[in-house]
């Protein structure tokens, strides 16, 4: 299962330390496949979107991943990616750039042949040859239909989907310089959201997040006295203010740290795969 991890402290700009393979223990490493590919995504003083990734095809790879990368942002998204549509590549490795946002889905999504014609010329979005950025582009026409309105636009491609494609899991973080957004969609794989005080469940910690599973670790020093949310896709401390995210629940994160939750997508997917429907490639990504 693809690793979602999506932070923010909008307006407020903090540096934050990323390993996006911290190195698992040995039963992780015998037990678990190994990830295909890492991403971090940010936003410099400017507002401009910036992404960092890179497919793990060789040991060179794999070791830049496990290396510190510290950048500063008000909103940061990192994947790790176990592929299930597409080469390993720079191009099929999460997150994805947009319009100045910044997207990355965990899931399996099918009938690319009928989302390439709803994309119409919208498809020259896609660079690589994932559903999750065919997703992503169909995301940026609905929201460019919604004069400028994500949310609105999110839910629709969201919705569309729902009814027209197969789909396995449509589980998805994206962001802004300023908001950002998590869908959790539909039961099948868990996320979560930590609405996190200054200095955490002690209120003198800094950020100190580590994945079970040894993939994404991230620590920021600013946020022992500064507020954030974060959206992951396991509970990544001891803090008991995490909570899963509803399926079909869409969270909302806008400047200031104010948070809006709805179930955006109530009915499950018209078309729901389950694991004997994937190949098995795609069967072991989802459970990776």
């Amino acid at each position: 299962m693809c690793r979602l991890f999506g932070l923010t402290a909008a307006p407020e700009r903090i540096t934050a330390t990323f390993w996006l393979l911290d190195a698992p223990d040995s039963l992780a490493a015998q037990s678990h496949r190994e990830p295909d590919g890492t991403g971090l995504g940010y936003f410099d003083e400017q507002g401009l979107a910036r992404v960092h990734r890179q497919p793990i095809a060789a040991y060179t790879d794999l070791e830049f991943a496990q290396q510190a990368q510290h950048v500063s942002s008000t909103t940061f998204v990192a994947h790790v990616r176990y592929a299930s549509t597409g080469r390993l590549s720079a191009a099929n490795t999460h997150p994805f750039c947009q319009q100045g946002r910044l997207f990355a889905h965990n899931g399996v999504v099918r009938g690319l042949p009928d989302l390439d014609a709803r994309l119409g010329a919208s498809r020259a979005l896609v660079r690589g040859e994932t559903d999750s950025e065919r997703v992503f582009a169909l995301i940026t026409d609905e929201i460019t239909r919604a004069d400028g309105d994500v949310t609105a636009g999110l839910v629709s491609a969201c919705r569309w989907i729902a009814a027209n494609l197969p789909v396995f899991a449509l589980n998805l973080v994206l962001a802004t310089a300023t908001d950002l957004w998590a869908l959790r969609y539909p039961e099948v794989h868990p996320l979560y959201v930590l609405p996190r005080q200054p200095g955490g469940h002690s209120g003198d910690r800094h950020l100190d997040h580590a994945s079970a599973r040894g993939r994404i670790r991230v620590r920021a020093h600013d946020l022992a006295t500064r507020p954030a949310v974060v959206v992951a896709s396991e509970r990544m401390d001891e803090n008991p203010a995490w909570r899963p995210l509803q399926p079909g629940e869409l969270l909302h994160v806008a400047p200031y740290l104010g948070v809006v939750s709805s179930i955006a997508i109530p009915d499950p997917p018209v078309h729901q795969l389950t694991l004997a429907d994937l190949h098995p490639d795609q069967a072991r990504s989802q459970v990776a």
